[in-house]
């Protein structure tokens, strides 16, 4: 059966695309990796956590389709198809699939630990590590071990921290509803 987004529905998408975007604003550059640092990872586990399977991955595909045409929603500002062809498309592509993934177990749960959200979380985080590791290897041609020295390894410590407060923001009652 599939899900029409309903008005609300479209614009919490619209929301956490937007707010994937911002994070993409924030980034660090590596010298040694094509990959910045940035704060999207969080917005994709937060997209999935809390509009579920439907609505995150839909919030994602939004984010990537806006930057695909154009709009500097792309780390540094950057824009265009040739992101998503170049070394960092597949972690952007991704994020599209972990987000379908963490609203997927969400969905399934009624109460969610933060102990729980965070392996949940995690979880996303490795479908986003996989997809980009592979294109990276791709692209540059990078053996696995090159890639995942390049685009996992640096990012491990960032990317934990930021499930662990995606999953203190999930567990948040306030929060919870305002959506």
């Amino acid at each position: 059966m599939k899900k029409i987004p309903d008005t609300r529905g479209m614009i919490l998408c619209a929301m956490f695309a937007a707010l994937t975007a911002a994070g993409a604003l924030i980034t660090v550059p590596l010298p040694f990796s094509p990959v910045p640092v940035s704060l999207q990872a969080l917005f994709v586990f937060l997209s999935g956590a809390m509009l579920g399977k439907y609505h995150g991955a839909l919030s994602q595909v939004v984010y990537l389709l806006l930057g695909i045409i154009g709009l500097p929603v792309f780390a540094r500002g950057a824009s265009g198809l040739g992101i998503i062809l170049g070394p960092t498309g597949g972690y952007l592509t991704g994020f599209v699939f972990a987000a379908f993934f963490i609203g997927f177990v969400f969905e399934r749960k009624k109460e969610t630990a933060v102990l729980q959200a965070v392996i949940i979380m995690l979880m996303g985080l490795i479908i986003i590590y996989i997809t980009g590791t592979v294109w990276l290897m791709y692209i540059t041609k990078m053996n696995p071990v090159e890639a995942i020295i390049a685009g996992v390894i640096p990012f491990l410590p960032g990317d934990i921290l930021k499930a662990g407060i995606a999953a203190l923001v999930v567990n948040n009652k306030n929060i919870k509803h305002l959506l």
